[in-house]
């Protein structure tokens, strides 16, 4: 099979088997196995690939057909121009949480103690751990597995963060100037209507935001103010329709100059306020 052919059985596969972006998948995939770029691949569409990595990328292709996501097969995904190691364990960081990276590293002060609720992969918080090293970078979640791709990426990425299993403030004891979170917020019901590589592969635990998708807004809401030093900030990432509400919840606890901030598609997507 030559790299052409590869590429062609690649698309077909996964176009039948309904793959949204079936091209742009088939392609990554053969990225991976060939380690090789796209320059390589128009110079060289003609060369066959070995039997292993005919194998490999058979392989590969059919379990994406399977719609478990790309990033669970490699193994990686690009946020913040860090690359992070995913699996099943942790959520796939979005394109959109970057917002939520940039407006806290505008609002970052230097030796600031910034922690990271509901960490996850852990991308929002070596990322400002990245871009800010004077910062002392904390992050928390309650899954041990998480935790441990947070390790992981913490150490990839050569950000020192101190991480913590724990139930959102349960096991936190210092305050911090910043707290920022990208929680769970996707109401119960909702989720049956995702696609299917996020309802059936990703974790449920890092998606589900209860009943009204506002849970986690309320709880951190109500207990970060214990947890902040004056002059500090609360950031969260939001769905496109919770502003309003997360606006009143985070006003009901005595936050002020709450700020809304759009993404790149003109939806409400990070909330911030201060102490």
């Amino acid at each position: 099979m030559t790299l052409r052919e590869a590429l062609e059985f690649g698309r077909n596969y996964l176009e039948k088997h309904k793959i949204n972006d079936s091209q742009l998948d088939a392609w990554y995939l053969l990225e991976y196995v060939i380690k090789q770029n796209r320059s390589y691949f128009f110079l060289h569409e003609k060369e066959e690939l070995s039997d292993s990595q005919e194998k490999r990328y058979r392989d590969y292709i059919e379990t994406r057909g399977k719609h478990i996501p790309l990033q669970y097969i490699t193994k990686e995904q690009e946020f913040m121009g860090l690359t992070f190691m995913v699996n099943e364990d942790v959520l796939i960081p979005r394109q959109d949480t970057e917002i939520l990276v940039e407006e806290a590293q505008k609002r970052l002060k230097k030796d600031g103690a910034v922690l990271d609720l509901c960490t996850g992969s852990g991308c929002i918080i070596i990322s400002l751990k990245y871009g800010n090293n004077t910062i002392h970078a904390y992050a928390s979640d309650v899954s041990p597995k998480a935790i441990q791709v947070a390790q992981e990426n913490a150490k990839r990425n050569h950000a020192d963060v101190t991480l913590i299993e724990s139930n959102l403030f349960q096991g936190i004891n210092r305050k911090f100037d910043m707290i920022v979170s990208n929680p769970p917020y996707i109401p119960t019901k909702v989720i049956e209507g995702l696609m299917q590589e996020v309802q059936e592969h990703e974790p449920m635990l890092a998606l589900d935001g209860m009943d009204d998708g506002l849970y986690f807004y309320q709880r951190i809401s109500k207990e970060a103010m214990q947890y902040l030093n004056p002059g500090g900030f609360l950031c969260f990432e939001i769905g496109h329709d919770q502003a309003e509400a997360v606006t009143l919840l985070m006003k009901e606890n005595n936050f002020q100059n709450v700020t809304i901030i759009k993404d790149l598609a003109g939806l409400d997507r990070v909330i911030i306020g201060e102490t």
